[in-house]
């Protein structure tokens, strides 16, 4: 299944938005700051990457179901899901 990068503007800008956040994350870390601020953005990464990893799945169902790609089945869709439940 090839994925249209055109479809996907907006989860890549959400991957580059969590890689900064990723990257202060990191500054935090090393500057010692409070552990309840960094936990917290660190979730906020978390969250970033789940969400783009959710619209990557949806773009490859929607592609199966509406334009009838046939290259991943059920079982295939179903294990790329639970990967990132």
């Amino acid at each position: 299944m090839q994925l249209d990068p055109t479809e996907l503007t907006p989860v890549i800008n959400r991957m580059k938005r969590a890689q900064g956040q990723l990257a202060a994350v990191t500054r935090m870390l090393e500057e010692g700051k409070d552990c309840k601020d960094v936990v917290t953005q660190l979730a906020a990464v978390s969250k970033a990457l789940d969400r783009a990893g959710f619209a990557i799945i949806a773009s490859g169902l929607e592609q199966c179901i509406v334009r009838e790609d046939t290259t991943l089945d059920k079982k295939e869709l179903e294990k790329l899901f639970l990967t990132l439940a």
